[in-house]
């Protein structure tokens, strides 16, 4: 199934402009769900025009106001802002502009709003990242309240927040809901279906390193296969050019920091068991106390940033990216590496985003057959030699709706309204099946996800399965995101081009975190959920205690281990 947005225009023709004389809501509300949602819905077609009558009904005393709202660039974004936004003003009345920037500027923009206290954006979709940046400052509505209260009149009866599959990670430790999850998507593994399935590729890998060939559980598995497939001759599939045994990125590039704080850490083992985030220590390498209390970062106060199991994933990361890895990649950056296997010379990917789904499927593509079906699979990501049983193995992307107390209370209402809009079950199915970026557990069960699935190489198992839940994104630990998310780059950037060793970048790095939780606990903004150093010891205090930060292992080479990608499907079922 391809969708396609070139309707857009000639939507917004047909829906009228809002406001204009004779407009009348549901006479829009029904030629758009005729002309782009369909049985595309959870909804029957009398529910959906009863929610939207409730828009309609709810939205009349905001008519004409013009609200801007702001998210990153993805597939979602875009059919909410070519798509859905134009069709909100015609069946509201209320004005929307949303603007699609990079993910690094929409925090820039919610920083400045912060600081400031000007009302830049009336609402914002940012990562569910920031739920400790929020729950501390208390500079974001809290919706928990807000919809019992204020914005009461203007929450659909409707919203069913238990459907919602990522709540869990936009809930602080206060119990309140602090953000709507508007777009969700993993981190997993991407591999050649059909070129681990090739008889004569499985019968070399056998011969060579004694196991079989399939989906990696280790990193010692996953570097075997790398090598196994970099420089390899897969004429006889009809592949030309080079191939590759790994594909990443390394550019000194703010999205370098997503690469290792969006759970690389984790996945190598660095932190604590926990759910949906390690406790003390998260993946940040960032300890908290018993009263959520930010503590240190460095093992010197009992963080891990600076860790053996740090210091591993970092290097691990560089060596297959050198050895395995197309030259170009070292250079490139996280939008610039996506595409780059769905061009059909790499054999795997360690840390691949599902939000690539959609560009990996189109029809010409050589990673596709005539089929429609992908020739690729996505499965769990293997972890690394100090990961253990009940530790975060990956990480989810959950792109938020967030209302800023310093947005005007009109304001913020008619956001809320469109924040509603393009989550609500009227339109989620069809939105999801343009972004691929599920939210709603009533949309991953669609009848027509479950007819699309095989051309979507795993995903719609992966969330209907109870692997989803663990994956999940940064937690609470993170007392200030965008002021220290801005420091992984720029300190392991240094790591990536040589000009430091692993080690000296990762000790810079706990530094710079360190001086931030210090600025942060004098300041006293945060009150008694900020931060509260320790006290510095020697390292091997920490060491020697009981989970993270962990003392090296004598050696990170584990016993190789593969699973059948099939068996893998079978048991998620």
């Amino acid at each position: 199934m391809t969708i396609s947005l070139k309707s857009t225009t000639a939507l917004a023709l047909a829906l009228g402009v809002a406001g204009s004389p004779g407009w009348a809501g549901m006479e829009e509300a029904r030629q758009f769900l005729d002309t782009e949602i369909g049985e595309q819905s959870a909804l029957t077609r009398e529910e959906q025009e009863a929610e939207l009558q409730w828009f309609v009904d709810a939205a009349e005393q905001f008519q004409g106001m013009e609200i801007k709202v702001v998210s990153e660039t993805i597939d979602t974004h875009t059919y909410e802002s070519q798509v859905l936004a134009p069709a909100f003003t015609a069946i509201t009345g209320i004005k929307i502009t949303h603007d699609l920037i990079g993910e690094g500027d929409v925090v820039e923009k919610l920083q400045t709003q912060m600081q400031s206290g000007e009302n830049i954006y009336d609402a914002y979709v940012n990562d569910s990242d920031l739920i400790g940046t929020h729950w501390r400052y208390q500079q974001v509505r809290n919706l928990s309240d807000w919809m019992a209260n204020e914005g009461a009149d203007v929450t659909n009866p409707g919203l069913d927040l238990d459907d919602y599959i990522g709540t869990q990670f936009t809930t602080a430790p206060d119990g309140k809901l602090y953000q709507l999850p508007d777009q969700q998507f993993a981190n997993l593994y991407w591999f050649r279906y059909d070129w681990f399935n090739d008889e004569k590729n499985k019968a070399d890998f056998q011969e060579k390193y004694g196991y079989e060939l399939g989906v990696p559980v280790n990193w010692t598995a996953y570097e075997d296969i790398a090598e196994f497939f970099t420089g390899r001759d897969l004429s006889h599939l009809d592949v030309e050019g080079e191939v590759f045994g790994n594909m990443d990125y390394g550019k000194k590039d703010p999205s370098l920091g997503w690469r290792y704080t969006d759970a690389w850490m984790s996945m190598a083992g660095m932190g604590d068991k926990g759910e949906p985030n390690g406790l003390p220590v998260d993946e940040w390498g960032i300890r908290v106390n018993d009263q959520s209390q930010p503590v240190g970062a460095c093992v010197a106060r009992g963080g891990a940033a600076n860790s053996p199991a740090a210091v591993y994933a970092v290097e691990k990361a560089i060596d297959w990216l050198q050895k395995y890895s197309p030259p170009s990649a070292m250079g490139m950056t996280f939008s610039e590496a996506g595409p780059i296997p769905a061009q059909g010379n790499v054999a795997q990917q360690m840390f691949w985003y599902t939000a690539f789904t959609a560009a990996s499927v189109k029809e010409d593509l050589p990673v596709m057959n005539e089929d429609g079906t992908p020739k690729w699979r996505m499965a769990p990501s293997p972890h690394g030699a100090y990961w253990e049983e009940g530790m975060k193995v990956g990480y989810q992307d959950v792109g938020s709706w967030t209302l800023m107390k310093s947005t005007p209370e009109e304001r913020a209402k008619a956001a809320w309204l469109y924040a509603q809009f393009v989550t609500s079950k009227t339109v989620d199915v069809k939105k999801a099946h343009v972004g691929l970026t599920f939210i709603r557990e009533s949309t991953i069960q669609h009848e027509s996800f479950t007819e699309r699935a095989p051309k979507l190489g795993g995903l719609v198992e992966f969330y209907r399965s109870p692997a989803r839940t663990a994956w999940s994104p940064t937690g609470t630990n993170v007392p200030d995101y965008p002021k220290l998310a801005q420091l992984w780059w720029q300190n392991i950037g240094d790591a990536m081009s040589g000009a430091k060793t692993a080690q000296e970048s990762l000790d810079s790095l706990c530094s710079d975190m360190e001086r931030v939780l210090e600025r942060l606990e004098r300041a006293g903004i945060q009150g008694d959920i900020g931060p509260k150093l320790n006290d510095e010891q020697e390292a091997d205090y920490w060491l020697s205690q009981p989970g993270a930060p962990k003392a090296a292992l004598e050696t990170t080479e584990e016993e190789p281990k593969t699973v059948s990608y099939d068996e893998l499907i079978a048991s998620w079922k």
